[in-house]
């Protein structure tokens, strides 16, 4: 049977079978046995520190004891979240740091800074609570995992018992009567050996089950609160803004600059000139007049496609199909333009939809090579979806440099999204979500 090489051939041994053997079970395993001693350690650690601060708080010195205790308890976080990353392969963003209050330095600020932070009061919550999973965990996987392959491998080492104990067998009951019970037929030499291997297979789910656990504990208490990562991700969307907002307006001022002031200054001098030669050469002043009209007309065309190019008439005034059936109309491709939209979004959201599709046409004018191209716009729930699809000769990316990639980032500025499909040799289909938002 051929295997595509853009898959992972499929395993011939079953999940169950392959688990006690695999390299995550084992990677979990230690780190449930390592939390014991580490949860032990964070733990006297934190009732330490919390008991000894509050204890000292009739005096002022059970304030900065306290900061001390968080303090450690973002230390422990961080070894903590060092060991799931790597023995259970969880990504963990960094939390928020301590920032004291702008304009305000100092030991005291730091200190109300971080009595103030949340991280670091989930950080010492993790430490105390931490410790009654990791008690459980590391019994129930030890004795398992000891047990079971204990079981499983009976029938390799029951030699020992008669040849250096003096016994048959493993010895499973004694009444202290003289009455006990052995490991030491064949038959129950083989049901140990089957009950062994049912436990080495369970075992390694039970231990997954009780690293998911403390994969949770380790995101939702070591990890950035959802409000700081959406903050976080509000900040970088505000550059983005910004950059491109400044970006916009060095494009606006060099096309002004190069295009229509250039022409203009140029057309002031032309009829400086004229109206020199008007009593002279009235002829020659006439065809420069004409000439400048020319140049009027091209200054006027220039200021309409710049004007265009900051927000066109027809989007404000007719909305976002007939603008872009315009914008469908002058790219080189011949491309067929849908839109299906009850009614119009918020002008910032046509706007942003408008921008879009014209750059990706632009994309395919210059790029694509393609014969024909498709534009789709339509409403999914709460989303306007874009779609510009072509039939060139595709290979487009996102990756980091390319123009695509600017403009994820700018549709991720507004919460919106980009995907691109796009194998090489073609086709071509960039797909674009932005938020709904009513006028």
């Amino acid at each position: 049977m051929a295997i595509d090489k853009g898959q992972a051939a499929p395993h011939r041994v079953p999940a169950v079978l392959r688990a006690p053997l695999e390299a995550r079970t084992w990677r979990e395993f230690l780190y449930l046995l390592l939390s014991f001693p580490m949860s032990v350690l964070t733990f006297v650690y934190a009732v330490t520190m919390v008991s000894l601060g509050a204890g000292l708080l009739i005096a002022f010195i059970g304030v900065p004891v306290l900061a001390a205790a968080l303090l450690g308890s973002r230390a422990l976080g961080a070894v903590e979240r060092v060991r799931a990353r790597a023995l259970l392969g969880v990504e963990i963003a960094e939390p928020e740091p301590v920032r004291p209050p702008k304009g305000r330095r100092g030991p005291v600020a730091w200190t109300g800074a971080l009595l103030k932070s949340g991280t670091s009061w989930r950080s010492l919550l993790y430490c105390v609570i931490h410790l009654p999973w990791a008690v459980t965990a590391f019994v129930v996987s030890l004795t398992l995992w000891a047990v079971g392959w204990a079981l499983f491998l009976y029938p390799a080492y029951q030699w020992m018992y008669p040849t250096f104990w003096g016994r048959p067998g493993m010895q499973m009951y004694d009444d202290g009567d003289g009455t006990a019970f052995f490991l030491d037929n064949p038959f129950e030499i083989g049901v140990t050996c089957a009950v062994g291997l049912a436990l080495v297979l369970i075992t390694p789910w039970i231990i997954r089950g009780l690293a998911f656990g403390d994969r949770m504990l380790v995101l939702g208490l070591l990890g950035p609160s959802p409000l700081a990562e959406r903050v976080w991700e509000l900040e970088e969307d505000r550059g983005v803004v910004v950059d491109t907002a400044a970006a916009d307006l060095r494009r606006i001022e060099r096309d002004l600059h190069d295009g229509a002031q250039a022409r203009l200054v140029a057309l002031a001098m032309d009829l400086g000139l004229a109206k020199e030669k008007l009593e002279e050469d009235p002829e020659a002043a006439a065809k420069m007049v004409d000439e400048a009209h020319g140049e009027v007309k091209l200054a006027l065309q220039e200021l309409r496609d710049l004007a265009r190019g900051i927000h066109p008439a027809i989007l404000t005034d007719r909305g976002l199909g007939p603008a872009l059936s315009a914008l469908a109309a002058r790219c080189t491709v011949p491309v067929r333009a849908e839109v299906d939209l009850t009614y119009r979004p918020a002008p910032a959201i046509e706007g942003i939809a408008y921008f879009t599709v014209s750059e990706l046409l632009q994309n395919i004018s210059k790029h694509s090579g393609a014969r024909t191209a498709r534009v789709d716009v339509w409403r999914s729930e709460n989303r306007v979806m874009l779609q510009v699809s072509d039939d060139g000769r595709g290979g487009a990316s996102t990756d980091s440099g390319s123009g695509l990639a600017g403009l994820a980032e700018r549709l991720g500025s507004v919460d919106g999204l980009l995907v691109v499909d796009s194998p090489v040799g073609g086709p071509t289909a960039v797909t674009a979500e932005l938020p709904w938002r009513d006028r």
